[in-house]
Order: C-alpha cells, then sequence, then structure tokens
C-alpha cells in the first residue's frame, strides 16, 4: 500500500500494447484500470494523450479517487473524457471501515480532491457507490454520502453491490429495498445489482491454465465463466484437474459458485 507516484512500467512499452489492442478490436472506450489504483501511475496522463490521439477513441478512467487531492493528478485525469471515481461514504468513520485506505488519505481531503476536479474537469465524472449491508446503507450513513455527492456535483452516480466474493467472507449486498432507498435519496442513481456478462479479452495468453490463474487474480470467475475461457481455447477437463490440484479453490456466494486461485487461500502472491 503506497500513495507515491510511480513509472512501474515503461509508458511507451504500455501504450504499444494499448496501440496494437487497440487496433484489432471493436471499442467504444479506451478504459485505464490497474490492478491496484491507476493514478499512481506517474505516466498516466500521457498514457492517456497518446491513446486518445493514436486511436481516435473515447477514454476512460475507473479511480478510487484518493489522490485528487494533487494536482498533478488532477491535471492528468483531466485528459480523459470519463471518469469514475469511487465514493462509499460520507465521512471518516465509515470511509475507514468500507475503503481501508492508505493512513495518510483523509476523508474530507479526498472529498475535497473530487470537488476541486469537478470545477476543473470539463468531461463526465459518473460517481460510484459500493453499499455494503450493515456498513453504508442505513438512511443516516444514505444521507451522509448524499451531503458529499451533492457537491461534487457528478454527472452519474452508480449504486453497485457486491456480486463477486470481496476480501472478507462476511460481506453482503444490502437488500433491494435498501438499494431503492439509496437510489431516492441519493438522486441520479443507476443501480447496478446483477451479474456482469460479456466475454474476456483472452489475447497475449498462451493455454486455459494461465488465463484462468491470471484472470481470476483480479476477477474472481463464476464457473461459467471459467468454463467459456476454457471452451476458447479448443480444451476440456483444465478446471477439474486445477481443482483437483488445489490451483482453485470453489466458494459460493450469493447462490453463485466461484473459482479463485489457490494462491489466495495460502497467502502466496503469484501461482
Amino acid at each position: 500500500m503506497q500513495t507515491i507516484r510511480e513509472s512501474f512500467f515503461p509508458k511507451e512499452d504500455i501504450l504499444a500494447e494499448i496501440i496494437k489492442r487497440g487496433k484489432n478490436s471493436a471499442l467504444d472506450y479506451v478504459t485505464f484500470v490497474g490492478d491496484g489504483e491507476p493514478t499512481l501511475c506517474k505516466d498516466l496522463g500521457w498514457l492517456i494523450k497518446q491513446t486518445r490521439e493514436q486511436l481516435q477513441l473515447p477514454t476512460a478512467v475507473i479511480t478510487n479517487g484518493s489522490l485528487l487531492f494533487r494536482r498533478d493528478v488532477r491535471n492528468d485525469l483531466r485528459e480523459a473524457d470519463v471518469v469514475m471515481p469511487t465514493l462509499d461514504a460520507g465521512n471518516e468513520k465509515t470511509f475507514r471501515a468500507v475503503n481501508r485506505p492508505h493512513r495518510s488519505i483523509a476523508f474530507d481531503t479526498m472529498v475535497q480532491g473530487l470537488i476541486d476536479f469537478r470545477h476543473e474537469y470539463l468531461g463526465q465524472i459518473w460517481l460510484e457507490i459500493m453499499l455494503v449491508k450493515g456498513l453504508n446503507d442505513t438512511k443516516e450513513e444514505l444521507l451522509s454520502t448524499k451531503s458529499a455527492v451533492d457537491a461534487i456535483e457528478p454527472d452519474r452516480v452508480y449504486v453497485v453491490t457486491p456480486i463477486r466474493p470481496p476480501a472478507e467472507p462476511w460481506v453482503e449486498p444490502p437488500l433491494p429495498e435498501t438499494i431503492l432507498m439509496a437510489q431516492e435519496l441519493i438522486g441520479k442513481a443507476v443501480p447496478i445489482s446483477g451479474l456482469e456478462s460479456g466475454q474476456f479479452g483472452l489475447q497475449g495468453f498462451t493455454n486455459t491454465r494461465q488465463a484462468i490463474l491470471e484472470t481470476g487474480s483480479r476477477h474472481p470467475l463464476r464457473r461459467d465463466q471459467a468454463a467459456e475461457i476454457e471452451r476458447s481455447f479448443g480444451t476440456s477437463g483444465v478446471v477439474d484437474r486445477m481443482l483437483q490440484d488445489r490451483e482453485l479453490i470453489q466458494t459460493t456466494y450469493k447462490g453463485e459458485m466461484f473459482l479463485l486461485p489457490g494462491h489466495f487461500i495460502r497467502g502466496q502472491i503469484n501461482p
């Protein structure tokens, strides 16, 4: 966990991969979202600008919004057409309970950064609010969040709920009536509570096992999604063997079967 911006990889290499993939794909946006927080990459503004110029496509950034109090971060994100920050709380206590931020990030500082960005930015801000049952879904908490939302003045608000296994097994989505209350209280709110659809990009993976492990490390896979990856490589039985070898762990969340890489359970970094 850090707040220091770095060039984690050569920016020219990142751009080359984006351009190569983008030229052969039907895209509506090129979206920057990291295995981690994308605004920690100090080359982000350059990458956004170069991507838009070379592909002639709109760009978007999905961010936790925690570094927008920094002018250099706001300047980088001004290059994007859409910025989608997260706001899951309306006060410091709930912010720390839900988001578990770096100790140097204060709630008021983060919100002020979002407000400052709104005043400087001409593009679209689509704010995302993740509701967790028992943490930030009461009427009192939602009204507190609404106050922050009103100060930020986003163009859209998406109310989302956990649909994949989260970091803590006790996390549950709120009741449907709570989601409706959140929509009514916050305003501009669009609910996203169903299972996602679509296919994962599998270019760059050499086999089924690699694709499932690397994709699953970033995005818990439903059993049917893992089976679709298997079919894409023209293989069968790979998922079952990985489960037998404990490379994959099977878990149930909200009635859906998910597969997690075994190294999550063993506390390792890499498979």
